[in-house]
This record gives structure tokens, sequence and C-alpha cells, in this order.
């Protein structure tokens, strides 16, 4: 059993991001107590609080708020460009997964190797499941590395690697997923992190641990808009035929 099977006592987790959007930081921690009372109500196995309209004191906010409330569901933390608040804010809070977009490959390598040190150095100083990504979306290419090179390094420094393809709500490449896997071996859980709706969710869980849903979860399918709990239900009730399926 691998961690992520440990952590979420689940075939296939699926984990909803809370973008955090609002016109202050009152309405995003009302907003995100409604889309993650929406989400957790629906099945979704995890909530991303991610700073993706607001920043890390919002992020902040939100975790005190959710933790509070015994929804039922996992909590992670996605702190975008700051990876050290994520670590900091995993000490505090019962965070139960961290998700970093870039955990290899998006250095030169005279700054990797500072990189590794650091970031070995936060890892261990939590008990969170810690989710990477490699070749991430918006993410550079600077190491000078094959593609599978960085994969076997990402997998190193993590517990899950997460796939994508080159933007948000951009389907996810089941060729980059295969590649993937061949270059892990199958030792570490690939979770989708883009792109999968109720439409293609059979194909691409098939393939992958799991997956990231922001953008299918909106009213208008579209990362700026809010949480429609017609749209989760959709998806969760596709994910659970899979499961029982399997």
């Amino acid at each position: 059993m691998n961690r992520l099977t440990e952590t979420f006592a689940t075939a296939k987790p699926i984990l909803g991001m809370l973008h955090l959007a609002g016109e202050s930081p009152a309405a995003k921690l009302v907003q995100a107590e409604e889309e993650a009372r929406i989400m957790a109500g629906e099945g979704v196995d995890g909530l991303v609080v991610e700073n993706y309209f607001g920043d890390a004191d919002d992020v902040e906010r939100v975790l005190d708020r959710l933790c509070g409330l015994g929804l039922g569901t996992k909590i992670g933390v996605n702190v975008l460009r700051e990876d050290t608040r994520a670590f900091a804010l995993a000490k505090r809070y019962p965070v139960s997964f961290i998700q970093v977009d870039s955990v290899a490959g998006h250095l030169p390598p005279e700054d990797d190797a500072v990189f590794a040190a650091d970031f070995a150095a936060r890892r261990v100083s939590v008990a969170s499941l810690l989710l990477g990504g490699v070749r991430f979306k918006y993410q550079p290419v600077l190491s000078g590395r094959s593609e599978e090179e960085d994969v076997r390094l990402g997998a190193l420094r993590c517990d899950g690697l997460v796939v994508t393809s080159d933007a948000t709500g951009q389907p996810t490449d089941m060729d980059k997923v295969a590649r993937f896997r061949a270059a892990t071996g199958g030792t570490v859980p690939l979770l989708i992190g883009a792109g999968l709706t109720e439409a293609n969710a059979a194909e691409q869980l098939i393939h992958a641990d799991g997956a990231i849903v922001g953008s299918w979860f909106k009213h208008d399918h579209k990362d700026t808009g809010r949480v429609d709990a017609v749209h989760v239900a959709r998806l969760m009730r596709a994910v659970r035929g899979l499961r029982s399926a399997a």
C-alpha cells in the first residue's frame, strides 16, 4: 500500500480545488466555505486550498476555518510560489497533503542542488502526503535533463506525481502519463492534474491513480467560476461507477 492509498483509503481519490476567488478576504472565506461544503457533501475525497486568486494569508484563513468544520474530507494545501509557507502551515494545521507544482525540472543545475537539499529537509519535517509536479503546466523546463530523468528525480522527492498538459482545463495527455509511468516503473502514484471531466474520467482514470479537479467543478467550467453542486455530483457519480467496476 502506498501513501496515497493510506491517506485517502479509497481507489482513485478525487481532490477538488478551492481557488480562493472573491473581492475581499472575507468574501474569499465565505466562498471557500460554501464550495468546500458542496464538494465534501458530494463525496470529493480531498480539498486543495490554493492561492490561485488569493494570497498565502488567505490560504491560512481558509485552512483555519475548514479545519474546524468537520467536513469529513481530507484538507490539503498548495501555496503557489511559496512552498515554504505550505510546509509551515502543515505544521500548524491538520493538513493531510501538500501539493507543490514543481519538484524537479524547473531549475538550472546550479540551483537544483540547493533546492533539493532544502526541500528534503522540509519534507521530513511534516507528516503530510506530498504531491509534486514535473513538467507541470506553466512551469519552465531549465534542468538540462531529459523528461525521463526529471521524472525519476521528481519521484524521489515526493509521494505522488501530478501530471498535466500545458494549461488549466486542458485535458492531460495520456501519452505523457504513460511516459511518467514507464519512467518510474509504476512505483509512484500518478494523479491527473488538469482537464478531468465526467466524459473522460473513465479513459483517464484507467491510467492514473487519482485526479485533482478545478475548472470542471465550476458553473461555467472555467477557473474564474463558482463551484456548482450539479457538476460535482455528476463527476463523482462517474468516479464511483469506475471504482465499483474495478
